[in-house]
């Protein structure tokens, strides 16, 4: 059986499940040697978050797609199974366009579609992508493991009687956006309320003088596809807004940049995220897993 991944999701999954042998095609994203078949107009940019966002917005104005398959690759592979997503033509490929591109294939292959709006729907897809490979009793002892990893940091914060945590989680930092999707999620579970945050829908803009009003006691930074030294150089712009240095977070040196990679990336690492953001919510009574310890920064 030849798989190819067009979501890094699902190749984290596929390697996560031991299951890494069927992989035949990524994306380029995706931290593996296997070839590259999913590409984007983004790959290796340098550009700044608005230069990112007003290159996003042209391309969805003129419904342009941000990525491409690599088609003479993907005709050479002739995989029996391709997975894909729809639920952000933004942050990935879209699967009505994997099925534009294998529309004149001699093979076609079994698009498998991943839809995750909240954790739930992550575990289902945990169980879809090992039963599609054959593994399905894989599937349900990761995800067993995984909601007893979570259950653990509930009767922690439960047996301490502790109040959530008021958040704010930032998805990108200009313009400055809400978290959306499974995200509120992982904040819930973590012992801590985002009042911004989209349960199950998609993350959006947030006025500075909104967030201002908030003034949270906790900021989360995770810009999508950054990494630290990158991300750390757009923090810069947040430092010298109007009224940054007074929020609580800021003088309680409460703000995070986090590895976006275990929050707005829906597979088996939000896990770890969740872990992650227990520890800084509630530092004093849940401590950071020694693995998660290189995974953020204090701004």
């Amino acid at each position: 059986m030849k798989v190819v991944s067009c979501v890094p999701a699902a190749t984290d999954m596929i390697n996560t499940l031991g299951l890494d042998q069927f992989i035949s095609g990524v994306t380029f994203e995706c931290p593996s040697s296997k070839p590259k078949v999913v590409r984007s107009v983004l790959e290796d940019n340098q550009l700044t978050s608005s230069e990112i966002n007003e290159t996003v917005s042209e391309y969805m104005k003129e419904q342009k797609s941000l990525y491409y398959i690599d088609q003479e690759l993907l005709e050479q592979i002739e995989p029996d199974i391709m997975f894909t997503q729809h639920v952000c033509d933004v942050c990935q490929i879209g699967t009505s366009y994997v099925e534009k591109a294998i529309y004149k294939l001699s093979k076609q292959p079994k698009i498998v579609p991943l839809i995750p709006k909240n954790l739930n729907d992550i575990f289902d897809n945990v169980i879809t992508v090992a039963k599609e490979l054959g593994s399905e009793q894989k599937g349900i002892d990761a995800v067993k493991g995984y909601k007893d990893r979570l259950n653990r940091i509930q009767r922690k914060l439960m047996e301490n009687n502790r109040r959530n945590s008021q958040v704010f989680f930032m998805e990108w930092i200009n313009p400055i956006y809400n978290s959306g999707h499974w995200i509120p999620d992982l904040l819930h579970l973590a012992g801590g309320d985002d009042i911004f945050a989209n349960n199950e829908g998609h993350s959006n803009p947030i006025k500075w003088e909104d967030l201002k009003q908030y003034d949270p006691e906790i900021i989360i930074i995770s810009p999508c596809g950054y990494d630290r030294k990158k991300a750390v150089e757009e923090v810069k712009q947040l430092q010298q807004l109007d009224g940054w240095k007074q929020l609580r977070a800021v003088n309680n040196n409460n703000v995070y940049l986090v590895d976006p990679n275990l929050f707005t990336q829906p597979s088996i690492g939000v896990i770890d995220g969740v872990e992650l953001l227990a520890a800084l919510f509630h530092s004093d009574i849940i401590s950071m897993p020694k693995h998660l310890t290189k995974k953020y920064i204090k701004i």
